[in-house]
């Protein structure tokens, strides 16, 4: 049976609920706006009558309050433009770090010479890695639609190409100026990246290309520099997962739907909103199975939030975790048959393209992991009444799947999973990237992902079948 989803939202309704969202602020893990949003979330759950299960936590929140770059010579004092802040890098006093500026070159022993000083380190766009590395396609639609040759971005760059943050810091260098390279200048701007690490205690600032030009010759000539980035600390800061569940004829079996709460901007996050729509469809319908919504906090602080237990590096595998009786089918446990993954929704398509950073006229390519090629050939049945269509669906390859369907993936969860990755998926920036964004696609994928959940819920388990594990090599 299909639902339509004209009944319980619309662009509009999304579009509101957007704005609504960003209005809170930046939503960094625990921040006073992601606690806010989360709190809109349960009380809108609450309104329909369904009850929210939460899950509180603690972590020690490091958030950076002021940061600039001051070069100095005998003719006075020049302020430089950062990109952005180097998340849980590190911090200095308000006075900052006054210093000399040294090349560091990538090379752990690089860091030798800068003790006691400012590191410059390039970070160059990893533009020569082949996506086969990382991806492993199924099939696309449009058929002529896939993923580009060679791996690259700011995001990729982060996680892959990081700075030498330890070695520096067990050297003495005093603090690092990342430089973006091969990236547009515009592109760089705002970046919250990565957001993967520990906390690494040597502080760190981003800038672009052009500016790193001034930074890399004022540190070939000696200058110095003065490097502030104050930080404050919030020692066992509060946040919760939650989640809602709907019941199902069938009680051993669930469907488990996932999004985070955290992120930087209007398509980061904005998963949950469509975990609410899809609330508002499903709450009076007769299920076979019981359907788990979960909100799991974390994304933008996986180093606390991760959990082998539960599947892997994503902020939903706490969840997984603490909550085996609602999935793993052992020892009386409900068994999981399937889970969907939502998130990173209404994307357009802006590209670098030398110098700028600009929109393209298309609707950016989803890209969705699927399970098995059963997961695979719901989501290409549920999107036969889409009009606008640019998808890509993936299998997880050499050990990588990325965005929160991992941990279902990784628990032998088949999922459908959605983590649509545009350039600019981790800006923070003054317009929320809503520029970047389109509600009329949020609704057209939120009703793509209603079609897979009753297809789902209409299969007995045997036929949706067991998930696939990692596919290996392919390289070249």
């Amino acid at each position: 049976m299909k639902y339509d989803m004209h009944d319980y939202t619309s662009p509009e309704q999304l579009l509101r609920e957007v704005e609504t969202m960003n209005s809170l602020g930046v939503r960094l893990t625990g921040s006073p706006a992601h606690k806010a949003y989360i709190e809109l979330l349960k009380s809108q759950i609450r309104d329909m009558g369904l009850p929210v299960y939460s899950d509180p936590y603690f972590f020690n929140r490091w958030e950076a309050k002021n940061a600039s770059l001051v070069l100095h010579d005998v003719n006075g004092n020049e302020e430089i433009p950062i990109s952005s802040v180097f998340p849980y890098s590190g911090e200095t006093t308000a006075e900052g770090v006054t210093a000399e500026l040294v090349m560091l070159d990538g090379q752990r022993l690089s860091v030798l010479r800068a003790r006691g000083k400012i590191g410059v380190m390039r970070i160059n766009n990893i533009s020569q890695i082949p996506s086969k590395v990382a991806f492993d396609e199924r099939r696309s639609l449009p058929e002529d639609l896939h993923l580009p040759q060679n791996y690259s971005g700011p995001v990729a760059t982060s996680f892959v190409n990081m700075p030498i943050m330890a070695a520096a810091k067990a050297a003495g260098v005093k603090a690092i100026v990342c430089i973006w390279q091969g990236i547009p200048d515009a592109l760089a701007q705002g970046q919250y990246l990565p957001f993967i690490m520990d906390y690494q205690g040597i502080p760190a600032l981003w800038v672009d290309e052009t500016t790193g030009r001034r930074i890399v010759a004022a540190a070939e000539a000696g200058r110095h520099a003065t490097f502030t980035l104050e930080a404050e600390w919030e020692n066992n800061c509060a946040t919760e997962s939650f989640y809602t569940m709907l019941d199902g004829s069938g009680g051993d079996e669930a469907v488990i739907v996932n999004t985070h709460t955290d992120g930087v901007n209007c398509i980061e996050e904005n998963g949950p909103a469509a975990l609410i729509a899809l609330l508002r469809a499903l709450r009076d319908k007769p299920l076979r199975r019981r359907h788990i919504f979960v909100f799991a906090t974390g994304h933008f602080r996986l180093p606390d939030f991760k959990d082998a237990l539960g599947g892997g590096v994503q902020a939903t595998s706490k969840w997984l975790a603490e909550h085996q009786d609602l999935w793993n089918g052992k020892r009386g446990h409900i068994k999981a048959v399937a889970g969907v993954s939502i998130e990173h929704l209404g994307c357009l398509d802006w590209q670098p393209d030398g110098e700028k950073y600009e929109s393209t006229g298309e609707i950016a390519p989803e890209l969705v992991y699927t399970g098995n090629r059963m997961m695979d050939d719901i989501y290409f049945t549920a999107l036969e009444d889409r009009t606008r269509v640019r998808t890509v669906t993936l299998r997880g390859h050499n050990f990588l799947h990325f965005g929160e369907g991992q941990p279902l993936f990784n628990s032998h969860i088949p999922e459908i999973a959605l983590v649509t990755a545009p350039d600019s998926l981790c800006v923070v920036s003054a317009s929320h990237e809503m520029e970047k964004f389109d509600p009329a696609l949020m609704f057209d994928q939120i009703q793509t992902f209603m079609n897979c959940l009753t297809m789902i819920d209409d299969m007995p388990k045997e036929a949706i079948g067991a998930c696939e594990r990692y596919s290996l090599l392919h390289l070249l």
